[in-house]
């Protein structure tokens, strides 16, 4: 049993500490939010993650998992400290590392022990460094401490699943011997670890986000293509994957990447391009499709309904993706804005997101169920492909609807089936099989 503290109780430090502590180990977690930390106290969980609120529970019962808003109660036997802090966009697409740099001035200023500090959050090329200099300035002198980067790749929807069953572990530090005491935190999870030097493991993390964004901005350029050649993009993208070269992943068609990684971490790698003299076309093709796919939507309402002022359109889903109530750069709050923006009434629901987008001010109309939201309406689109949506019953939702138009964002629905009940239909890059094309 090592004894690990994790500072930030978002998204990925709630993950990591969690899971550390169903690994056996003794986990504090920290966080300065006060109600956050007094809400995970009570079992209030403040992110929906399946099976994360199962561990959470069992780990606390266990004593082997705690929360203060105290570094010094926090770090008091701390062998690793785990940085997983935000760091959302800066003015000009930059990481913005003020958190970081609190994270690691509140760490330096009670370390009174030599201390293996890691930093989990997505952070810019040279960070590693940077962090080391923060707590060398603000800590005692006769302290020993090492950095080490430990990138996470944790997907939203199955973050559980990612942690203990991870295609690698990433870790940079310019001491191997601190690289190493990290790696053996995961030996349980027997998979392959790959150590390397600061800078190459925080680019991993880059590099790994920006690639996965490019394969959706391409398949969703293939979409765009296939509408004006009459090809299907579905069955492209399946035929393109049996390719072992190429794979099915992240080759399904829609409206684009949303979340807290893709958006930022790719206009972040650009930046970091740029202030260094490069010039990232790729990067910024990518960025400029994501944009488009949500505009096509909008544009595909226009040809269907005419004139979008007056009339009422849902949205089926607002999560970024399923199985999380994370909005972050949903592609939702886009294509709403741009509704709203030529003169529509917008509409949503969502299985899972109701609450936060409640908490969150979004200016929608929400309602209760997917049937409240046809009712009346001119338009449906489907934004998230929640499997609620794949059941739903299609007849009854035309009944209820003033006119049934229905834009498949996320292509869960088969043309051919929708034309035949009655629907207007658009999907994504479906060629033949759209509306239009028939």
């Amino acid at each position: 049993m090592k004894n690990i503290s994790v500072i930030g109780v978002g998204y990925v430090g709630l993950v990591t500490g969690v899971c550390f502590s169903d690994l056996g180990n003794r986990v504090v977690c920290v966080d300065i939010n006060e109600q956050r930390i007094e809400g995970l106290k009570q079992g209030v969980m403040p992110i929906y993650e399946p099976g994360l609120e199962e561990l959470l529970t069992r780990n606390v019962r266990a004593g082997r998992l705690s929360f203060t808003t105290s570094y010094a109660e926090g770090l008091k036997e701390a062998e690793f400290v785990f940085i997983a802090v935000g760091t959302p966009e800066g003015v000009d697409g930059e990481a913005d590392l003020r958190y970081v740099r609190m994270a690691a001035r509140s760490i330096a200023e009670v370390m009174d022990h030599s201390l293996t500090i890691v930093n989990k959050s997505t952070v810019p090329v040279g960070t590693g460094d940077w962090v080391a200099s923060v707590i060398r300035e603000h800590c005692s002198d006769d302290v020993d401490f090492f950095v080490v980067s430990n990138p996470e790749f944790l997907r939203e929807g199955s973050a559980i699943s990612d942690f203990l069953y991870p295609d690698r572990v990433v870790l940079g530090s310019f001491s191997r011997e601190a690289a190493e005491k990290v790696a053996q935190l995961y030996l349980p999870l027997r998979t392959t670890i790959m150590i390397t030097d600061l800078r190459t493991a925080e680019m991993i993390k880059y590099a790994s986000n920006a690639f996965l964004a490019t394969r959706i901005s391409f398949i969703n350029e293939i979409a765009t293509i296939c509408e004006a050649l009459g090809a299907d993009v579905k069955e492209v993208a399946t035929g393109m994957g049996y390719d072992k070269r190429i794979g099915h992943a992240f080759l399904e068609a829609g409206v684009g990447y949303g979340g807290s990684c893709f958006p930022k971490d790719v206009k972040a790698l650009a930046y970091m391009a740029e202030i260094k003299g490069r010039h990232p076309q790729l990067l910024r093709a990518v960025m400029e499709i994501n944009s488009y796919q949500r505009r096509a939507v909008v544009r595909k309402l226009e040809q269907a309904l005419g004139s979008l002022r007056g009339k009422t359109v849902g949205l089926l889903g607002l999560a970024f993706k399923p199985n999380t109530d994370d909005m972050r750069e949903a592609p939702a709050l886009h294509i709403a804005r741009l509704l709203r923006t030529a003169g529509s009434q917008v509409r949503a629901y969502d299985p899972v997101s109701m609450s936060a987008a409640a908490r969150g001010g979004i200016e929608v109309e929400l309602v209760e169920d997917p049937y409240v939201l046809a009712e009346g309406c001119e338009a449906l689109v489907v934004v998230t492909d929640w499997n609620e949506f794949k059941n739903l019953d299609l007849v009854r939702i035309r009944d209820l609807m003033n006119r049934p138009v229905l834009i498949d964002g996320r292509n869960i629905y088969q043309p051919e089936r929708m034309k035949e009940l009655g629907f207007y239909y658009r999907g994504v890059g479906r060629g033949y099989g759209d509306q239009e094309k028939q």
